[in-house]
């Protein structure tokens, strides 16, 4: 079996640092103190490593490595935490101006963590030099498009 995104036998590729436990797999199943919120398909807790306050991820109960592999219903109950998540958010912090959502599907996507994850980061006015061109960025050099043509 090869990893999608990549060239690299998924046998090759370490799902934790134990290479027998599943991270988000383990959070829903043992570590329910981390665990914001739910629903029937998917879950919400907060993203150990925020890159802003609030920073949240959402993730499926079902084990799944990526976005292109959940269900139809997986992605419904997905949209409606981080509908919910953003209204919570915004309720709770009155600086909050916007959201980047995203997810790393792949190896060269920069996708770490083999079970599928959305993320949800809520953004703030000056918490970026240069916000323009958002998710473009992970890419360098290719956030600020005008500076291309």
């Amino acid at each position: 079996m090869v990893l999608i995104g990549t060239k690299m036998p998924l046998k090759n590729i370490s799902i934790s640092k134990t290479d027998k436990v599943c991270l988000f797999c383990d959070l829903q199943q043992g570590k329910r103190e981390r665990v914001i919120a739910e629903n029937d398909l998917a879950y919400v807790v907060r993203d150990g490593f925020p890159v802003s306050e609030g920073h949240s991820l959402i993730i499926p109960k079902r084990h799944t490595l990526d976005y292109f592999e959940l269900t139809p219903d997986e992605v419904l109950a997905i949209n409606e935490l981080i509908c919910e998540q953003r209204q919570i958010l915004l309720k709770s912090d009155q600086k909050i101006e916007g959201f980047n959502i995203g997810m790393n599907c792949g190896l060269v996507a920069g996708q770490s963590v083999w079970h599928c994850h959305v993320h949800l980061i809520p953004r703030r006015k000056g918490d970026s030099e240069y916000p323009k061109g958002g998710v473009r960025h992970v890419i360098p050099y290719k956030g600020n498009y005008e500076d291309l043509r």
